[in-house]
């Protein structure tokens, strides 16, 4: 491996450690076994090193809910109630080992107007996580997916999750699990066809 992966992967280990904040330029270069220098030479800045770093832990995040998809698919049809517990329960697994990345996100959403690189990557990555939601819950490819479903249905499953995220990392005993949000969303759908 050489230094550009090093320092990619000593970013990733501050990160889940210390979050964006605490992490120094220093602490990386510790956790790398490079040089200040290289972090400009491959990055630029601390900032865009970490800024990468977190898409990959993002996207690792994104892989262990996909990698419980499989079993959603099987005979359960799309927009169907057991579809949607189904998804939240593979993505409220990936919680425990996946909380640091978590917590990341809340920071760096906190952070955004001190980090302009994480910023920029974050907003890029918006469309891209609101597809890979839709795909959880209605199987569809991400490929497949035009704008206004990504906007529209794609950001409805991304702030559930947002809000979701939020009530696991400061009260995960109180939080909802996949039946209790199956179960709003069918009253949900119970108040929208009664006629008034």
């Amino acid at each position: 491996m050489g230094h550009r992966e090093d320092l990619l992967d000593g970013a990733r280990r501050c990160l889940l450690r210390k979050g964006f904040a605490r992490t120094t330029a220093r602490d990386i270069v510790k956790e790398s076994g490079t040089n200040l220098a290289s972090i400009g030479y491959h990055y630029g800045s601390k900032d865009a090193l970490l800024a990468q770093a977190f898409i990959g832990l993002i996207r690792d995040v994104g892989d262990a809910m996909a990698a419980g998809e499989p079993h959603v698919a099987n005979n359960m049809r799309e927009g169907s109630l057991e579809r949607f517990r189904a998804g939240w329960e593979g993505i409220i697994r990936t919680f425990p080992e996946h909380r640091a990345v978590w917590q990341l996100n809340l920071e760096a959403a906190q952070m955004a107007d001190r980090m302009p690189e994480v910023w920029e990557l974050l907003t890029k990555m918006q469309s891209e996580g609101r597809a890979g939601l839709i795909r959880t819950f209605t199987g569809r490819p991400e490929d497949a997916l035009d704008g206004p479903a990504v906007d529209s249905l794609g950001a409805f499953y991304q702030v559930l999750l947002s809000g979701l995220t939020v009530q696991l990392l400061f009260d995960p005993d109180a939080a909802p699990d996949a039946a209790r949000l199956t179960e709003g969303l069918r009253r949900i759908m119970e108040l929208a066809r009664t006629p008034g």
